[in-house]
């Protein structure tokens, strides 16, 4: 915790004093004001939406009951009709002739209450009996008229005593009269056993009053009672009577669905999203939330800038001094008036500023004096090691042309030649000690081709360098003079075949470059003193050694580097030598 603590403080540090007073603001005020709100706002929004939860439960309960009791009403009649012996005997009698049935007909009618507004209400009731010596019209019908109807299949299909059902048809079935939405409740009369005939109750109920009894129950929500997909009822305008029942397609605005069955009836409540909900009432305190916004965040924020601007201005007119300030002139800030801790930094750097100059004149140009002393030299140490590359490299190369000429005894030393001419050019030219990696390798492989002459078979090489590294710049001559070496010290002692590989690539923040050869390698011995060479090159070691080729090599990378190139060298006698450069990687 310590650690992370310091890191953290270590991190602020960094920081400009602008971005310490934003990140006060966003955490000390608007990311504890932000959160507060948001629980509140969170809060008040699913406490909204719990109660309009427990609102729409409330509607499709509201909605259910209503059904049920407009059903629940007509079922209480039924089961009066279904249990009434007076009823039975009627439908169950054999009568003699027409005449014989309308005297009894119009007798039942006259000694019971079955027609009666209190028992039959808006419905409309109708027995259906397989007697064959009745007379089928009015309220007792033969039984072979609904057969084919629907709502008779599905009561013996189901085997079920009584059901709810929804028909679109005619009045009159099997007539040309239009089709009507009709809601049927129906039962079978079998109270007293199965009897000679067959006999089925029927009672239609006032399809308007029920869809106005929901209409009337106002609620602001849209509630559609749905049926096997089809809306049945609605407490919305346009429900008409005539029309077919329509599908339901709005299942996406649905916010609550409440499932029941009344009588056999599978039924869905569907309570539709308010016309006006939540979101739109949180737009209509739109005006009181900006007022709040601008409490909460705005005016915080201005006053943060202004003490920011009070802060930074005058830091910064104190930076811009320093950064400004050439030479040996340290200029003085005038007008300081503040008296608070930077104002007392101001005067105490005007104070500084005066006794410095008495000092600067003296100090500061005797540092110049020596600086400039040696950057001279190590001009005048650059071009002594460059005087020592040329000539060494050339002896080779034209050695190479001697040999190749001898061996091969035939004119293709013209190539070589031009080749030759080509890296000359190199050595004369050294108005840039730095060039790209790119055109270095253009040099390692005019010295490569020049070698293949001389070796013939005996040589093959590789060059491989990656997109990213070509434009980078090192001292010129540096990877030829490994390549070099790994030729003459590595391929030259050998008698098989062998190999040259020059590889340069990019390793995260190095750029890398690696000479390989399979020649005859080094002892453990010869190793560890060639390490020790690269890596304390220097002007008094190459005044002391013969072959100066590397150590030249390494002296001017650890120059360029300013001491930052590491050296890797790895081999084995019989096996080859790996030599790895690791320099820093500038980013273009």
């Amino acid at each position: 915790m310590k650690f992370i603590l310091e890191k953290f403080t270590r991190q602020i540090d960094n920081f400009t004093i602008r971005k310490k007073m934003i990140f006060i603001y966003i955490f000390c005020m608007l990311l504890p004001i932000t959160l507060t709100d948001g629980v509140i706002i969170y809060t008040v929004l699913h406490t909204e939406e719990q109660l309009r939860r427990s609102e729409l439960e409330d509607i499709a309960d509201a909605v259910n009951y209503q059904i049920f009791y407009d059903v629940d009403t007509v079922s209480k009649v039924a089961k009066s009709i279904y249990a009434n012996q007076y009823i039975n005997d009627f439908l169950e009698a054999e009568y003699t002739d027409p005449l014989d049935y309308v005297i009894h007909y119009q007798q039942f009618f006259k000694d019971t209450l079955f027609q009666s507004g209190d028992m039959t209400g808006s419905s409309v009731i109708t027995l259906y009996t397989g007697n064959g010596t009745i007379v089928s019209g009015g309220t007792v019908k033969n039984l072979d008229l609904i057969k084919a109807s629907g709502w008779y299949q599905e009561l013996n299909e189901t085997d079920t005593e009584q059901m709810l059902y929804f028909a679109y048809e005619p009045d009159m079935p099997g007539t040309m009269a239009e089709s009507e939405r009709h809601v049927y409740f129906v039962r079978k009369m079998n109270y007293y056993g199965g009897g000679h005939s067959e006999k089925v109750l029927k009672i239609e109920m006032d399809y308007s009053t029920i869809n106005r009894n929901l209409q009337n129950l106002n609620y602001d929500m849209p509630v559609y009672v749905c049926h096997e997909g089809k809306i049945i009822f609605s407490n919305r305008e346009g429900e008409n009577i005539g029309d077919p029942y329509e599908k339901f397609s709005v299942p996406e605005e649905v916010e609550y669905v409440k499932e029941s069955n009344i009588y056999g009836a599978g039924l869905e409540i569907c309570v539709l999203r308010p016309e006006t909900d939540l979101i739109d009432r949180l737009a209509g305190s739109l005006p009181l939330f900006l007022i709040l916004l601008s409490i909460n965040i705005i005016f915080p924020l201005i006053t943060v800038l202004l003490l920011n601007r009070s802060l930074t201005v005058r830091i910064s007119k104190l930076s811009n001094i320093f950064r400004n300030t050439e030479d040996e002139n340290l200029v003085e800030i005038e007008d300081v008036t503040a008296k608070d801790e930077i104002g007392d930094l101001m005067r105490n750097y005007n104070r500084m500023a005066s006794r410095i100059k008495t000092l600067v004149k003296i100090v500061y140009k005797n540092r110049i004096q020596e600086q400039e002393m040696t950057v001279a030299r190590q001009k005048a140490e650059l071009l002594a090691l460059r005087s020592q590359i040329n000539p060494h490299f050339l002896f080779n190369a034209l050695e190479s042309i001697r040999m190749h000429s001898v061996i091969r005894k035939e004119r293709t030393t013209a190539e070589m030649v031009e080749k030759l001419a080509v890296m000359q050019r190199q050595y004369v030219d050294w108005e840039e000690d730095l060039i790209e990696v790119r055109q270095e390798m253009e040099i390692v492989r005019n010295y490569m081709d020049l070698q293949q002459y001389r070796f013939g078979v005996r040589l093959s090489y590789e060059l491989d360098v990656e997109e990213e590294c070509r434009l980078q710049k090192i001292p010129k001559l540096t990877i030829v003079t490994f390549a070099e070496n790994a030729c003459v010290h590595g391929i030259e002692k050998k008698t098989v075949p062998g190999w040259v590989f020059v590889r340069v690539y990019r390793e995260n923040a190095e750029l890398c470059i690696e000479v390989e050869d399979t020649g005859s390698g080094m002892t453990e011995e010869e190793l560890c003193s060639m390490r020790k060479k690269m890596e304390n090159a220097s002007i008094e070691l190459l005044e002391n050694e013969k072959g100066v080729g590397i150590i030249n090599a390494c002296l001017r990378l650890k120059m360029v580097s300013d001491g930052k190139v590491r050296f890797e060298l790895n081999g084995e006698e019989g096996t080859g030598i790996t030599v790895l450069i690791r320099l820093p990687f500038i980013e273009g």
